[in-house]
């Protein structure tokens, strides 16, 4: 796969469809400055602050905004906050509604037609998948993702964290945490491939 991009990639530069420089420029914003790590320092904020945490819960896209993530496919946020009562499970039915400022590029198994239909039909058997088994009392609710309204998940802050700055834990929360499908300071499970995951 790899030699076949570079072969494409010359292919286009060749025929000036494609600046390097424009390229390298995208590649890095995606490394650096979009992906789970912004949402990771989302939760760990909303872990250390009440007010903040509020705010996120009242109004996300302004909170998440207040910390410099912003951008294409996060102009509508709603953080749903995982509790011992309630387990929340993002999914986008209709294609793969994401939000990108804070989470990146989605996993191949979030787009999967597979994922898509059994976390509406069997949630708790994909978080099972995944390798995340709650209690009968917890209840799972699951969050259609679209074009108008992005979701992040807040999950439960792990127990005896307590001693723990911001950015220590910003590193127990991981991008299946965000989206429901993990818990945090656990990480992210290989899913079964009768959800059409991948790791």
């Amino acid at each position: 796969m790899d030699v076949r991009v570079r072969a494409l990639e010359t292919l286009l530069t060749r025929k000036g469809y494609l600046d390097p420089a424009a390229l390298d420029r995208i590649i890095e914003t995606y490394e650096t400055r979009v992906g789970p790590h912004n949402g990771a320092r989302v939760v760990a904020r909303a872990w250390v602050d009440a007010n903040f945490r509020r705010w996120l819960l009242a109004d996300a896209t302004a909170a998440i905004a207040s910390l410099g993530y912003t951008g294409r496919q996060g102009e509508h946020m709603v953080a749903v906050e995982n509790t011992p009562e309630q387990h929340n499970l993002v999914v986008c039915t209709l294609c793969s509604c994401y939000p990108w400022p804070v989470l990146g590029l989605p996993p191949v198994w979030y787009k999967s037609a597979a994922y898509r239909s059994k976390a509406v039909i069997d949630p708790r058997g994909v978080l099972a998948d995944f390798g995340v088994r709650l209690p009968d009392t917890t209840r799972i609710r699951v969050w259609d993702s679209t074009a108008e309204v992005r979701y992040l998940v807040l999950p439960m802050r792990p127990p005896g964290t307590g001693h723990l700055d911001e950015a220590a834990l910003a590193a127990l929360v991981n991008r299946d945490s965000m989206i429901g499908t993990g818990l945090a300071g656990a990480q992210p499970a290989q899913a079964a491939t009768d959800s059409g995951a991948a790791p």
